[in-house]
């Protein structure tokens, strides 16, 4: 199984997308892994998986504000109730207002 360090920034939709399977509510420290990279500095990330890799997609507030920015864009496709708010409302008619000079 390959295995690939991922920064937040190179990040994929499909692993944004794994990243949000997996942690629909965030992710805490118990799913932070940490280890010490070739130059001996200390990275944490978490861990998703596909068939054949494993991504281990480094921790930052950076990558908490975009899983959480991409489970805001996915609810912005759900039909909304609040079109029926709409149904009443009036919007002028510019041509009307141009005859009406």
């Amino acid at each position: 199984m390959k295995r690939v360090i991922v920064d937040y920034a190179k990040l994929t939709n499909e692993i944004l997308t794994l990243l949000v399977e997996k942690f629909p509510e965030g992710y805490d420290d118990s799913n932070i892994i940490r280890f010490k990279n070739a130059k001996n500095e200390t990275i944490e990330a978490v861990e998703v998986r596909t068939e054949d890799t494993i991504y281990l997609v480094k921790v930052s507030t950076k990558l908490a504000d975009r899983i959480e920015n991409f489970e805001d864009d996915d609810m912005v496709d759900e039909p909304s109730d609040d079109m029926d708010a709409l149904k009443d409302l009036e919007i002028a008619d510019e041509s009307a207002e141009e005859e009406d000079e």
